[in-house]
């Protein structure tokens, strides 16, 4: 049954009206990151900057400091992503395309980890990392990103495993294709959504937190992006405008990715992959 003009007008509208919702705090950022100094804590609030400036992006990006965090993020975040997918990758291959003993109770393992708060990790992993002498390092922060990643990772890519079609595999092996040869040519172009998926994840689960780079890293030095943003409110007050700017230029990155990673949906880049 097709939908009446006025059942389809009123999903469009409510569309909108969701967009406008969650656009909004965006643009008021945007906003707020544009006006003057002196105009930002009016009482009568201004939904347009008359006298648009850039004065709080220039503020932000000086000094050192940003170009220091921002190359911290960016390093930190892409060893955590490539490492998280491509062993989340590999266990997903192993607990679902062969079966060995002790396999479901793995996953049970990987789904109970996953249910315990990230917050609860934080003091057992302080104190272990601060054994092994790894508090500091980007290694270790790197091992703390991933040991909150890796059970949702493996478990968002499991549904893609499982929906695989068995006969290609079967077809392939008859052909003569060996193990790896599957992995590449099949099991890899068949589970691309899903490790563009669970990239995305990682990607923003460890470019935003907060609690373990301020907690596992001594050096201001070594401090993350995420770091850096909290450092514009101070016990005197908080620079709102230095903020905002600041808060623009760190969401920047994730949109992007996102972005790039869409297009390569979008653009049929997994076309083929039964063939």
């Amino acid at each position: 049954m097709r939908p009446t003009p006025l059942r389809r007008w009123s999903r469009r509208l409510a569309a909108l009206a969701f967009v406008v919702i969650w656009m909004f705090p965006v643009y008021w950022m945007l906003v707020t990151a544009l006006k003057p100094r002196g105009r930002i804590l009016e009482s009568t609030p201004t939904f347009l900057p008359t006298h648009p400036s850039l004065d709080h992006f220039r503020q932000a990006v000086s000094g050192q400091a940003f170009g220091t965090y921002l190359r911290n993020s960016l390093m930190v975040t892409a060893i955590t992503v490539v490492l998280s997918v491509a062993l989340a990758f590999l266990a997903c291959a192993a607990l679902t395309l062969y079966r060995f003993r002790g396999r479901r109770i793995i996953m049970m393992a990987v789904m109970a980890i996953q249910m315990i708060p990230g917050t609860a990790l934080l003091i057992p992993q302080f104190v272990v990392f601060n054994r092994l002498g790894m508090l500091d390092t980007y290694a270790g922060l790197i091992l703390a990103y991933m040991a909150s990643i890796l059970p949702f990772s493996i478990w968002n890519l499991r549904g893609f495993f499982m929906a695989m079609p068995r006969e290609v595999f079967e077809s392939a092996r008859v052909e003569g294709a060996g193990e790896w040869q599957i992995m590449r040519h099949i099991t890899l172009p068949l589970a691309a959504p899903g490790i563009i998926s669970t990239s995305v994840f990682a990607f923003i689960h460890s470019w935003n937190d907060y609690v373990i780079a301020y907690t596992f890293m001594k050096n201001q030095a070594h401090y993350t992006l995420p770091v850096w943003l909290a450092s514009f409110s101070t016990p005197q007050g908080v620079d709102v405008g230095a903020q905002m700017a600041a808060s623009i230029l760190f969401a920047l990155p994730v949109i992007v990715f996102f972005l790039v990673v869409q297009r390569r949906i979008a653009g049929g880049d997994l076309a083929g992959a039964i063939k």
